[in-house]
């Protein structure tokens, strides 16, 4: 339960800087955004691995540190707190108008292209400075993760509006930040770069391949309470 309640707590957060942000038009937007997540990893990273992430519990499970009966309960905690972090700053922020992110013609092509890019790019930063052998005990992982996002943010947020996550672009659909109709580019894309980033990490670092781990043996980087025990994702 600890774990479930660690990824609501990291996606909640995560999807109330973003709703705020974005709804008050925060000229620090990205930078907020990318603050945010890097605090919640350090945070949440020795209780649950800190994904916050469907995609990247996504690339986890597909890279073998997640059993399947934990990665349904880290989305539907995901999903739990991403909605909640998108009510409370809909509710906060009150603006008189908001104006979805739609998509169509070249622009939907370009939105597929970006968002499935930067997720793979978070989910393959995830896998390698999170869980792989070659970076173990080390306390940058934080740092790496959050500044994928920011960078993800700040060149491609004015195409596709910068979601990288399933989550996101969910509770960000019931805050009014994406359209509806336009919901299911988020989903295919970033399911694709999360399952693409597994495979490249696997195909990159075949000596990591490893037996299915029940979480929170969790994030690298983070050492248990036991001197013995390793977190890993």
């Amino acid at each position: 339960m600890k774990k479930w309640i660690a990824e609501f707590i990291g996606t909640m957060f995560l999807v109330l800087t973003i709703t705020t942000a974005v709804l008050s038009k925060a000229a620090m937007a990205p930078l907020a955004i990318g603050a945010v997540l890097m605090v919640m990893v350090y945070a949440g990273g020795h209780v649950s691995g800190a994904h916050f992430n469907p995609a990247v519990t996504l690339a986890v499970l597909l890279r073998r540190r997640l059993t399947v009966v934990d990665a349904v309960a880290y989305l539907v905690a995901q999903l739990a707190g991403g909605l909640t972090g998108a009510v409370i700053g809909r509710w906060a922020v009150d603006p008189a108008e908001v104006t979805a992110v739609s998509f169509s013609g070249r622009h939907l092509v370009a939105a597929l292209a970006v968002e499935g890019l930067f997720t793979f790019a978070l989910a393959y930063v995830v896998l390698n400075v999170a869980t792989s052998s070659g970076h173990e005990a080390n306390s940058f992982y934080g740092l790496a993760i959050g500044f994928t996002v920011l960078a993800g943010a700040v060149s491609v947020g004015g195409v596709s509006g910068g979601a990288f996550n399933p989550a996101v672009a969910v509770a960000g659909s019931v805050a009014g930040l994406f359209s509806w109709s336009s919901l299911w580019v988020y989903l295919l894309a970033q399911t694709v770069g999360g399952a693409l980033a597994a495979l490249a990490f696997l195909g990159l670092n075949p000596h990591d391949r490893g037996p299915v781990r029940s979480a929170p043996e969790a994030v690298s980087g983070v050492e248990a309470a036991d001197p013995g025990a390793r977190h890993s994702v």
